[in-house]
C-alpha cells in the first residue's frame, strides 16, 4: 500500500507563486513514474508534469512549461510542483500520483489527497 499526502495550495493572486508537495510513502515504493495533475470543475483531468525513473526525465505539458518545476527530494519521498506567473486558469484541484506499472504516467495506481488552488484577484 502507498499514501500520498498533499500539503501547500490555497489562494494567490495572478502572477503570484505557490509549492506544492506531496509526500510518499508505503510498502510498495518501486514506483516507476511520478507525475502531477490537476481538474479543474466541470472539465477533465490534465496531467502537467511527468519524472520517468526509466530515464530520470521531466516533462511538462505546454500549458505549464516554463511556469511549472517538478523536484523530488534526495531520498525520493517527497515531490513538489513549484508553480510561478499562476494564472485564474490555473485554479483547479492539484493531484500528485505514482505509477507503478507505466514508465510515462499513462496509467497511474496511487493518488495523492488533493490540493485547491485558487488563482484570484
Amino acid at each position: 500500500q502507498v499514501q500520498l499526502v498533499q500539503s501547500g495550495g490555497g489562494l494567490v493572486q495572478p502572477g503570484g507563486s505557490l509549492r506544492l508537495s506531496c509526500a510518499i510513502s508505503g510498502s510498495n515504493l518501486d514506483w516507476h513514474s511520478i507525475g502531477w495533475f490537476r481538474q479543474a470543475p466541470g472539465k477533465e483531468r490534465d496531467g502537467l508534469s511527468c519524472i520517468s525513473l526509466n530515464d530520470g526525465a521531466t516533462n511538462y505539458v505546454h500549458f505549464v512549461r516554463g511556469r511549472f518545476t517538478m523536484t523530488r527530494s534526495n531520498d525520493g519521498r517527497t515531490i513538489y510542483l513549484q508553480m510561478n506567473n499562476l494564472k485564474p486558469e490555473d485554479s483547479a484541484v492539484y493531484y500528485c500520483a505514482t505509477s507503478i506499472s507505466n514508465w510515462y504516467c499513462n496509467k497511474m495506481d496511487y493518488w495523492g489527497t488533493g490540493s485547491l488552488v485558487t488563482v484570484s484577484a
